[in-house]
């Protein structure tokens, strides 16, 4: 089983249909299964082998694309960062990821080489960049491409539990957690969201959001899987975005609320321009019911909505049940199990709320390099998930809660506790405590609220910045820091974060 062979296969049986689209680009199958292997040969030739880490740090484009399949023909294995890393974070998830190759653009460079000499593992000509042929210490990754041959690779075995990937769930602490998937899980996300979907070969998915980040397998698999189209942008913009399905006819969009909110505002928005649509899919955050009840209005039967983990358990909502369960996250697909338990791992009973724990086809083998939080997070072959939820009757799942008090922002997971570390480095600061607040754009939003060792010490402004120029990653950075007296506490003294996120939602 090699997930790149869905590549060759619809090569043969679809070569003529139009498999991928990029602004200008646009490829048949024959003509990506082809661009694909000149990458996998040309990765080939560096010295690449099996179950090496090939890292990305690229934007949406076709090169970033390409190297997922390329890499997976030859059993490598496929390490996509983000672009909003800060240098610290780059260098701690390089090294974590033992990545012993590195595509990125021109624009990352000067990073990069802030670090490059403490980066032993990734060889000198292993350097590529897409976007350059003529800077120093760096190799032209198109004409590497270019230069190699368009055949499929041989001699490669891959085993359905071979690693594929590693997805880094935050960016980060000095413990990161990179999630492994296998070719088997990525296999599973294409049968069960192509079934989930109701997506065939004559579909037609378009992706705006950064492909980088987990949530993007669950349109991208099953397109690739079925042999349908896929039309990647390089960013989201509503009036753009309206005009493409229109002009494409897609079929099949996955969207963050964010993005959802700013479709229903779009001047250009219309029935008529959006009525090639068979799915609207919420992911990645709750999406309030007032934009859920307006969507489902003007586009009547299309809205799905998914909750899931990186680490491996969905549940779908149908867009056939959206009327009868219109608060719900929905159900598990075929082979998936869901239990809510208290805290002691006990099954509880419809209604009562406890964790959510799942297990199934997609589920993680584990993180990487860390047993220890593996054992935490999947006990007795059940998943915990940290959050919090109840089953209806009917089985439908409704969540609450997030025990874990993940902050959800545009779609990328934000753990508070990678900024609270950073905050109570600051000597002024006794104790913090960060937290979500709604949004208008990112859906939520990084805040902080802090107790000074010296009221009066610093100011909330000063904080504010000296945290944002001292965390990992951009979308770590706070929006607003309340400094306060004391926090609410329960009985025991734990932090009530739910009571402060309630005072200054209000």
């Amino acid at each position: 089983m090699n997930i790149g062979a869905l590549f060759t296969r619809h090569a043969r049986y679809r070569p003529n249909r139009l498999a991928f689209a990029f602004e200008e680009q646009r490829l048949t199958w024959d003509e990506l299964n082809r661009s694909i292997n000149r990458l996998a040969n040309a990765l080939s030739d560096l010295g690449v082998q099996k179950g090496d880490k090939v890292a990305t740090i690229l934007p949406n484009s076709s090169e970033l694309f390409e190297t997922y399949w390329a890499v997976a023909k030859i059993g490598a294995v496929v390490v996509p960062f983000s672009t909003m890393l800060l240098e610290q974070a780059m260098k701690s998830l390089l090294q974590d990821s033992d990545t012993v190759l590195l595509i990125t653009n021109s624009g990352f460079v000067p990073s990069i080489n802030a670090i490059r000499a403490e980066l032993p593992a990734i060889a000198d000509d292993r350097y590529l960049l897409t976007d350059s042929s003529d800077t120093p210490g760096y190799q032209d990754y198109h004409a590497l491409k270019s230069a190699a041959a368009d055949s499929e690779p041989v001699g490669i075995a891959i085993e359905p539990e071979d690693p594929f990937n590693i997805m880094y769930s935050s960016g980060t602490t000095g413990l990161p957690k990179g999630i492994i998937h296998t070719h088997s899980v990525r296999a599973w996300y294409g049968a069960t969201f192509a079934a989930s979907y109701r997506m065939t070969p004559e579909s037609i998915t378009m992706h705006a959001g950064a492909i980088v980040f987990n949530g993007a397998f669950v349109d991208l698999m099953p397109t690739v899987y079925v042999g349908a189209t896929y039309i990647l942008l390089g960013q989201f913009d509503p009036v753009s975005y309206i005009d493409t399905i229109e002009r494409e006819k897609v079929t099949h969009v996955i969207m963050v609320p964010a993005q959802i909110i700013a479709l229903l505002k779009a001047p250009n928005f219309s029935v008529k321009s959006l009525e090639s649509l068979e799915m609207i899919l919420s992911l990645g955050a709750p999406l309030h019911k007032e934009h859920k009840d307006e969507l489902n209005k003007r586009l009547p039967g299309r809205f799905y909505e998914l909750y899931g983990l990186t680490e491996g358990f969905v549940t779908v909502l149908d867009k056939m049940d959206y009327d009868a369960k219109p608060d719900s996250v929905g159900v598990p697909p075929p082979f998936f199990d869901m239990r809510i338990v208290d805290a002691t791992g006990n099954d509880l009973p419809a209604g009562e709320v406890g964790e959510i724990c799942g297990r199934g086809p997609v589920l993680m083998p584990g993180y990487y390099k860390r047993p220890d939080l593996t054992a935490e997070a999947i006990q007795d072959g059940w998943l915990h998930s940290g959050d919090m939820g109840y089953v209806d009757e009917d089985g439908f799942l409704y969540l609450v809660d997030r025990k874990k008090d993940m902050i959800i922002s545009g779609g990328v997971n934000v753990y508070p506790r990678d900024i609270e570390e950073v905050i109570a480095r600051h000597p002024a600061v006794q104790e913090v405590a960060v937290f979500g607040l709604p949004h208008p754009k990112w859906g939520e939003t990084p805040v902080a609220a802090v107790i000074l060792q010296e009221p009066g010490s610093i100011s909330a402004e000063a904080l504010r910045d000296w945290i944002n120029a001292n965390v990992s990653a951009k979308f770590q950075r706070v929006q607003d820091v309340f400094l306060k007296e004391d926090f609410p506490r329960n009985v025991a003294g734990k932090t009530l974060k739910r009571v402060m996120r309630s005072e200054y939602s209000a």
